[in-house]
């Protein structure tokens, strides 16, 4: 397998980012970003497999329409031909390893959901421990380019047991926490903790020596806080968290 100078540098990345105590959502969507890069795609989503109520939450998105997600939540996950399939493998498999492209064109599936965004190839990685689904990648690229290879697939696989990890040891971690008000509840938990880090004055470099975590970690996280509470700046973030 050959790998570019922007693979092993993003490879290195992703491993160091899954080695830090981010949160579980963190984790989700931290790796949404990385994996997209690494493997040239260009949307994403996550979700959380829910045993009891036997249906998938804690959507996580990029560039997909938040509200194609919710429809998905709400119907079209219970008229998905190609996810219940893909689930079973504890290895990275392709949409088009479960059913064959042609006969996929042809389902609502596709042409309501997959097409609004413009989704067209697909790979799905599930990571499971001890026979729970703990969370999944779902990347995907649009018809202009071509399906995802065997070696991109091998690629997936090499990240699996450190995304398992990182995910497992997120659920062992104990809550965050008091949150600053209504509006952080669109942060997680992680970036709630470095908004009030950002409070108190802190830099970049400060908040990741005190979290233990990269600075370009930091960075992302306050990027992905800024966007969510409609900020464009640290003193705005503070004054939208804070009053």
């Amino acid at each position: 397998m050959y790998l570019s100078a922007k693979q092993t540098r993003l490879l290195g990345q992703i491993m160091q980012t899954l080695a830090e105590p981010h949160e579980e959502q963190d984790i989700r969507e931290l790796m949404g970003d990385l994996v997209m890069q690494l493997l040239n795609a260009q949307f994403y989503a996550s979700f959380v497999w829910q045993m009891d109520s036997q249906r998938f939450s804690k959507a996580i998105q990029i560039n997909m329409d938040a509200e194609n997600l919710k429809a998905y939540e709400r119907y079209y996950q219970f008229h998905d031909p190609i996810t219940p399939q893909m689930q079973r493998y504890h290895v990275a498999v392709r949409a088009t390893d479960v059913l064959a492209h042609e006969h996929l064109r042809k389902t609502e599936f596709f042409n309501d959901f997959l097409q609004r965004d413009g989704l067209y190839w697909g790979v799905n990685l599930y990571a499971w421990h001890q026979g729970q689904n703990l969370g999944d990648m779902r990347i995907w690229r649009d018809r202009r380019r071509d399906d995802f290879s065997d070696d991109e697939l091998r690629l997936l696989d090499m990240l699996l047991p450190a995304f398992v990890t990182a995910l497992v040891r997120a659920q062992n971690r104990q809550p965050a926490g008091q949150q600053l008000n209504l509006l952080a509840n669109r942060l997680t938990a992680r970036e709630q903790d470095i908004a009030r880090l950002v409070m108190l004055g802190k830099s970049d470099k400060e908040i990741a020596r005190h979290l233990q975590i990269a600075g370009t970690t930091v960075r992302t996280h306050l990027e992905n806080a800024f966007r969510k509470v409609g900020a464009s700046n640290r003193a705005s973030l503070i004054h939208k968290l804070t009053h």
